[in-house]
């Protein structure tokens, strides 16, 4: 079954050529490891295992995955190596469906906070500061007013490549440079996005993952700050991950929800890798809502994540 509904042809094709590298990275192991087989036997299941863990799903969603089939084989007594596809398929899907990942049908954020501020978390070199200049030129298009605060002031790239894409995308950027306090730039820009009736307010931030200490008190202190002016901001706090770094996102997953309360997820990087199943794991261990995926590095290749989309193109055959 196809999921054609909620996105349009071209971002589609885009979400299908993003997940190329791991679609034909996990077949074509899948194709060897059944290669001669008729059932899907323990020597099968064994292959798929490891086949899943190599893909970055992750050993306890990969055992997760692999018990249900069991639990299938064990149930319909005789199963084809021809239906593992689809069995797979299923079961990917109906593990994503169990964790918290809301489907998004476009860029959007809820209407009954305004100005809706979101802080940006993660480490140098996800594509922290580039997702945030790709969201703000998706919100843009939706007709919303939208301020950027440049409060990642340790590194002085990230400061000057948000103002770029502030330049870029049209929307303004508050920011006292680097070395200053990340605090006071993020209070500056819930000021000014308050008094000029924004719509959202996304704060950049340090992305140092030097101690679990810092960083908490780091972060508490931004929102603190924020709160001064809009009492219940941020309104959420999305974390971004570079998908190809596999396990290495899993880690930092753990240690920034640890930090602090991260309540929705960015993916980026998936077009360049072979890592793709990092999704599907990240998804089923911290059950946090994967809003958005990197499939490219153009603008429109920011998308949000639907997890429908995900495992059609994850399964479709070229």
């Amino acid at each position: 079954m196809a999921f054609f509904g909620l996105f349009s042809k071209e971002k589609k094709e885009s979400l299908d050529k993003g997940l190329e590298k791991t679609k034909d990275s996990f077949f074509g192991k899948l194709g060897k490891a059944i290669a001669g087989k008729s059932t899907v036997d323990d020597d099968v299941l064994d292959n798929l295992e490891e086949i899943l863990v190599s893909s970055d799903v992750g050993v306890e969603t990969t055992l997760k995955i692999i018990e249900r089939i069991q639990a299938r084989v064990a149930r319909d007594k005789y199963l084809g190596t021809s239906e593992l596809d689809r069995i797979l398929r299923e079961e990917i899907a109906t593990l994503m469906t169990e964790s918290n990942t809301v489907d998004l049908s476009e860029f959007e954020v809820p209407k009954d906070k305004k100005p809706y501020v979101i802080m940006v978390v993660g480490v140098n070199g996800v594509g922290k500061t580039t997702t945030i200049g790709k969201l703000s030129s998706q919100f843009k298009k939706k007709g919303n007013k939208v301020v950027l605060g440049a409060a990642d002031t340790f590194r002085a790239a990230a400061v000057d490549q948000l103002k770029l894409w502030g330049e870029r995308v049209g929307v303004p950027v508050i920011s006292r440079g680097m070395n200053t306090d990340p605090s006071a730039v993020a209070y500056d820009a819930v000021k000014a996005g308050a008094d000029e009736n924004a719509d959202i307010i996304i704060i950049d931030t340090a992305g140092r993952l030097h101690t679990k200490v810092n960083l908490m008190a780091e972060l508490t202190k931004i929102k603190r700050v924020m709160q001064k002016v809009i009492p219940d901001a941020p309104h959420e706090v999305l974390l971004v991950l570079d998908g190809s770094t596999g396990q290495n996102a899993v880690i930092q997953a753990r240690e920034f929800t640890k930090a602090t309360d991260v309540t929705s997820l960015a993916i980026t990087k998936l077009d360049g890798t072979a890592k793709g199943g990092v999704v599907i794991g990240i998804s089923d261990e911290f059950k946090i809502p994967v809003k958005y995926i990197g499939v490219g590095e153009k603008v429109d290749d920011l998308q949000v994540f639907n997890k429908e989309e995900f495992v059609d193109s994850l399964f479709k055959k070229n």
